[in-house]
């Protein structure tokens, strides 16, 4: 059974369509990281998937089910990017008194050890600074053990250390067999802790895959070298080619054929090649080109 499917769904405020006959399905056990620039529909379609708002036209299901009634078993749990913590309460007498809502919670402790918030049990809400949070908001998302874990701009406000150990939380309880679904601007985190990518801009999907598959799919690579003071004139030409970046002394080439420019850049130019480097398409090239496109 898929943990998600989004058959031609799409959502409209007044005149403005923010998704567009989407389709995808998400197998259950998956960790999906959900791309998109702002305004691509990335937050329309979450909280259409938890039930917080209704599609114009098509059919959302959860495990099979509608996301009310998913999220009334307790299948589901969330983490987003708004929502106020109760100012007078502990960050333990919080999070329990959120997974006393649930049928079958984590264990207490659990959760706490989980989210890294051991040291901050006593701590009012009040508080907390927003990296402590947002771990609090992690720690109540995961609270009722839900088999969908669904993260809007999870580390927003963490500082660096506190993202790498969100990640290290997040794929320890992924490895339960759970379904995480997690929208980012960080393509980093995409790349590092999900085994799927799926990219939508404009209400749709532009692209869907693993990370290096849609890196893959960007297209071409880059040949960069120091150019220092000497000329540029002719690099746009070279077999291959088809961008030039100069940067503080660097030309960045970009091209489909990284073995002919290079043995053109050789034979072919008097230019003294320094510190050649050829490397694939990064994340965000592909992101930029995607949603570029569409």
């Amino acid at each position: 059974m898929n943990a998600i499917a989004f058959t031609d769904v799409s959502r409209t405020y007044g005149d403005v369509l923010a998704v567009d006959g989407l389709n995808l399905t998400v197998e259950a056990g998956r960790t999906v990281a959900l791309l998109g620039p702002n305004g691509a529909g990335k937050s329309t379609s979450i909280n259409m998937l938890l039930g917080l708002l209704r599609p114009t036209r098509g059919r959302i299901e959860v495990f099979g089910r509608s996301p009310d009634e998913a999220v009334a078993r307790g299948e589901v749990g969330a983490m987003l990017q708004e929502g106020e913590l109760i100012p007078e309460l502990t960050v333990r007498e919080l999070v329990d008194f959120v997974r006393r809502l649930y049928p079958r919670p984590l264990d207490l402790d659990e959760i706490l050890k989980m989210a890294d918030l051991t040291d901050l049990v006593k701590r009012r809400a009040d508080k907390l600074s927003g990296g402590q949070s947002q771990r609090v908001r992690f720690a109540m998302a995961i609270a009722g053990a839900p088999k969908l874990l669904v993260l809007d701009e999870p580390t927003a406000a963490m500082d660096v250390e506190s993202r790498l150990r969100f990640w290290e939380s997040m794929r320890a309880y992924a490895a339960g067999g759970r379904t995480v679904l997690f929208a980012t601007h960080y393509l980093e985190e995409a790349d590092e802790s999900s085994d799927r990518v799926i990219v939508i801009a404009r209400g749709r999907v532009v692209a869907d895959g693993t990370a290096a598959q849609i890196k893959a799919g960007a297209g071409g690579q880059t040949v960069r070298f120091t150019l220092g003071g000497q000329a540029s004139a002719g690099l746009d030409a070279l077999p291959g080619v088809t961008a030039v970046e100069i940067l503080a002394g660097t030309a960045t080439l970009s091209t489909a054929d990284p073995d002919a420019t290079v043995a053109a850049l050789y034979r072919g130019t008097s230019l003294e090649i320094r510190d050649l480097r050829i490397a694939g398409a990064d994340l965000e090239d592909a992101f930029l080109a995607l949603t570029k496109e569409s």
